[in-house]
């Protein structure tokens, strides 16, 4: 049988008492040596740069499907979100594929789950892009907004202060530098109360401070594109995936 087109995984053909056959995502755990091979879904949500994604995660040790599939992306080990593009645009499409309910359900269930670029945006409760308001996951309190900065977007590498006790950052040098592609984040001024609830909160600076990277129990996400970021976003990624 030929592989479901955008799902990029290895599936079977389950048929039940009905005539319906339906299909789902088959990808056992696998060990090489001693050690699993932690299975991750990039979600599949008309986002562009899963394939990136896939990639990174791939090089770090993963087995990865790029997949919408709602079975595959609760049964999996992590989930990992990217995004790009505009705050509104991302929501919409999440939404369309449920994605916002898969994370969520993730999140109850004890599953972690990564968010990357507007896929970190999009885990705080609303984003104001050009004076409109959009309703965001809600997973997090807090509003992603306009960077006050003199050159927009803050395109290129920058250095990131970790958070204390970071489990995406452990053993990462200070002062390494990872990309960035954006002109919107949750700024300083407005994580007062998500820093509160005792989120870790890693830092960068381009024209004001804002949130680089955030770490909640099982939800972490990064502002910067780690799949851009060569080594230092390899590191990361393993980190992630340590934590499966």
């Amino acid at each position: 049988m030929s592989e479901p087109e955008g799902r990029g995984a290895d599936w079977t053909e389950e048929r039940g008492t009905s005539d319906e056959g339906r299909r789902r995502l088959k990808a056992p755990q696998r060990r090489t040596g001693s050690r699993v091979t932690p299975r991750v879904v990039v979600l599949d949500y008309g986002s562009g740069n899963l394939r990136s994604a896939q990639r990174a995660l791939e090089r770090v040790g993963a087995r990865v499907a790029v997949t919408a599939d709602p079975d595959a992306a609760l049964d999996c080990d992590g989930l990992a979100v990217p995004g790009v593009g505009a705050f509104a645009a991302c929501m919409a499409g999440l939404r369309a594929a449920g994605g916002d309910k898969l994370i969520a359900q993730r999140l109850e269930r004890g599953r972690p789950v990564l968010g990357i670029c507007v896929g970190m945006q999009v885990l705080f409760a609303a984003g104001v892009e050009h004076g409109v308001w959009t309703e965001g996951c809600g997973a997090w309190p807090g509003t992603v907004e306009r960077l006050d900065a003199a050159v927009l977007p803050h395109m290129g590498w920058n250095t990131v202060t970790a958070a204390p006790g970071s489990a995406l950052f452990n053993g990462i040098p200070a002062g390494t530098r990872f990309y960035f592609v954006h002109s919107y984040a949750l700024r300083s001024a407005a994580a007062s109360e998500f820093a509160a609830s005792g989120a870790l909160i890693s830092w960068a600076e381009h024209g004001e401070r804002f949130a680089a990277a955030a770490e909640q129990g099982l939800l972490s996400a990064t502002q910067f594109h780690p799949e851009k970021s060569g080594d230092a976003g390899a590191a990361l990624l393993s980190n992630w995936l340590g934590t499966l």
